[in-house]
């Protein structure tokens, strides 16, 4: 989308100041933002309802779909509908609204204006805990995950999952269901990150804050190395190797500055090991233009694309003779 006059004296402050955050979510997503229901995406075909709308402390509104874990503001909203930056959402907003010259022909719709909310609870995620079966432990076995880690990273087995107090999911052999507990934050909400494995897409579904760390409580005070990598299931695996891993809570996340000052006081070498595929080697690139300091590595090609799934391929004893032969011979800085 071009705008052949752009003007610059459009900004966010005056759209807020004309209009706000409600009407501007509303409008854009057509869904009703009073509403305290789980909704469908608008920006994708799906028929699982996974998304909904709460305020932030800061009073910021977001949009928060569990199935991707995207939590964007109106102005995002408007640049992802679009396909948009950020200044040509607020020229659309801007036009829309009649905050600026001209009309948008992209909705016909006349902007309807919202009262605004008032800062809302985290969506609330419930679970019925079961005792793991067999298939179950054998499937996290085959990573070289045990029983015992399991517990001391809080993995549950799920028999159903709740979103906003109505059933959303249950656990069968054919998509079995796994908990990540976080606690509960200063609302006492539980905070938790739902595991489908066998889910082709969408696999994962959480109310958690961007700067949760997977991992971070289980680590040592201080170590010789500690490795960030991209999934709880592989810093769990790496746990039963001895060594100490952590995780953002998504791929393409990463950890806030403070949090990795604290590390390089705490651990001797650091070490982002992330996937071999396209996605892995994007996102790694970005980690280490804004990081050079920190060391990298991928599996070779001939492995498979990450831990837990090389430890699948070859076998337990075959990656402890790998992982011997890596901390021999890597070069840390």
């Amino acid at each position: 989308m071009y705008f052949s006059s752009l003007e610059p004296q459009i900004t966010k402050e005056l759209i807020l100041s004309k209009t706000n955050q409600e009407s501007i979510m509303q409008h854009y997503t057509g869904i009703d933002v009073t509403s305290k229901k789980l909704h469908l995406s608008p920006f994708r075909n799906d028929h699982k309802i996974t998304c909904s709308f709460y305020k932030s402390k800061s009073d910021i509104l977001y949009f928060h779909d569990f199935a991707t874990n995207e939590h964007i503001n109106c102005f995002q909203v408007v640049m992802k509908k679009y396909g948009v930056n950020y200044y040509e959402a607020l020229q659309i907003i801007a036009k829309d609204f009649g905050i600026a010259q001209g009309n948008n022909n992209s909705i016909k719709e006349k902007p309807i204006q919202i009262q605004p909310l008032k800062e809302t609870e985290s969506a609330r995620i419930q679970v019925q805990i079961k005792n793991y079966t067999d298939e179950e432990l054998k499937w996290w076995k085959q990573f070289g995950i045990s029983v015992k880690t399991l517990k001391k990273f809080h993995v549950f087995s799920l028999e159903h999952v709740f979103l906003n107090g109505e059933l959303k999911f249950t656990s069968s052999s054919k998509c079995p269901i796994y908990g990540y507990y976080f606690g509960k934050d200063k609302n006492s909400i539980e905070k938790w990150k739902i595991y489908f494995p066998l889910k082709q897409e969408y696999r994962f579904l959480n109310n958690l804050s961007k700067k949760v760390l997977q991992g971070y409580h289980q680590l040592p005070k201080t170590g010789e190395l500690l490795i960030i990598t991209k999934s709880m299931k592989d810093l769990m695996a790496m746990y039963e190797f001895g060594i100490s891993a952590v995780s953002p809570n998504s791929e393409t996340l990463f950890i806030e500055d403070k949090k990795l000052e604290e590390f390089k006081q705490r651990f001797k070498h650091i070490l982002v090991i992330y996937d071999s595929d396209r996605a892995g080697r994007s996102n790694m690139a970005k980690i280490r233009r804004k990081h050079p300091e920190l060391n990298y590595y991928f599996l070779p090609k001939y492995l498979a694309k990450d831990f837990t799934d090389t430890i699948k391929m070859v076998g337990i004893d075959k990656m402890k003779e790998l992982v011997n032969q890596f901390m021999s011979n890597y070069k840390f800085k």
